[in-house]
């Protein structure tokens, strides 16, 4: 079902938790939709939910299961704080919607301290953004596939075709609208997440097209390298090394405009046959 064309909403007012001692709860808006409530989405809300709750204001991992897709409107959240160290601390989130789980997550903050520094890999080489050709999923009917691409600004630099086809791996800029950047850690943690959650399946629809099949999340595991405050664009790297037996294996990074890994996480995925 195609979806209208929509004022963005800013990813820190989508994904606004009430509450207080643990206990929140968020409006799961039609705005951020893909096959329902999109999943990076939910997991926004349970990583802003977990920075309510937290000690340490710097969110290194993530991981989240799917349980049963929410209806949109009122959930509810509980956040327990499962370790709290000096230097690092656990929270668990668990989401509901009228006594009904939806999804379970463990969120890893740690505090900044010395160490060592390095980073082995070199993102892609690809165009920047502003020579990168703009990417709107759109169908025949010229509306837009789904709502959640209301809210973000999407760039695909040219990519050399592969012999035989394209491969499972999808590269692009994205820039999330009208606010691309957040002071919230939280909040701007949320942006590799919802990349990292939401572009496995596109890299998927690269060699096989979801003619037969479509495939949801079961799952999401992401961490946090560093930071994305100083650059509104966002590379996502995302690629599908394996499938088999109804299973999808996804894996990407993210990197910012100077080639910084910002983060890197996985997912996978479940194929089920297209009605």
């Amino acid at each position: 079902m195609a979806a209208p064309d929509r004022e963005a909403i800013a990813l820190d007012e989508a994904t606004e938790v009430e509450g207080s001692d643990g206990a929140y709860s968020a409006e799961v808006g039609e705005e951020w939709e893909i096959w329902g409530p999109s999943g990076g989405y939910l997991a926004a809300l349970t990583l802003r939910a977990a920075g309510l709750r937290a000690r340490i204001a710097r969110p290194a991992s993530y991981y989240c299961h799917f349980l049963s897709p929410p209806e949109f409107g009122r959930v509810e959240l509980a956040v327990e704080q499962m370790k709290q160290g000096r230097r690092s601390e656990s929270l668990a989130v668990r989401m509901t919607q009228g006594g009904r789980d939806v999804m379970f997550a463990l969120v890893r903050t740690a505090a900044e301290g010395p160490g060592y520094i390095h980073q082995e890999v070199e993102a892609p080489d690809v165009e920047p953004p502003d020579a990168s050709r703009p990417v709107e999923r759109r169908g025949a009917d010229g509306k837009l596939l789904y709502a959640f691409w209301n809210n973000v600004s999407c760039r695909r630099p040219e990519m050399p075709g592969a012999e035989g086809g394209s491969p499972p791996l999808i590269r692009e800029w994205v820039r999330f609208e009208p606010t691309p950047m957040f002071e919230d850690p939280f909040v701007d943690a949320a942006r590799p997440l919802i990349l990292l959650d939401t572009f496995g399946w596109p890299a998927v629809y690269m060699k096989h097209h979801g003619v037969d099949f479509v495939a949801p999340n079961l799952d999401t595991a992401v961490w946090f390298h560093r930071p994305p405050t100083a650059s509104g664009w966002l590379l996502i790297d995302h690629e599908s090394p394996v499938a088999g037996d109804g299973l999808i294996g996804v894996s990407g990074r993210v990197w910012d405009e100077e080639g910084g890994l910002v983060a890197s996480g996985g997912a996978q995925l479940y194929s089920i046959p297209r009605a």
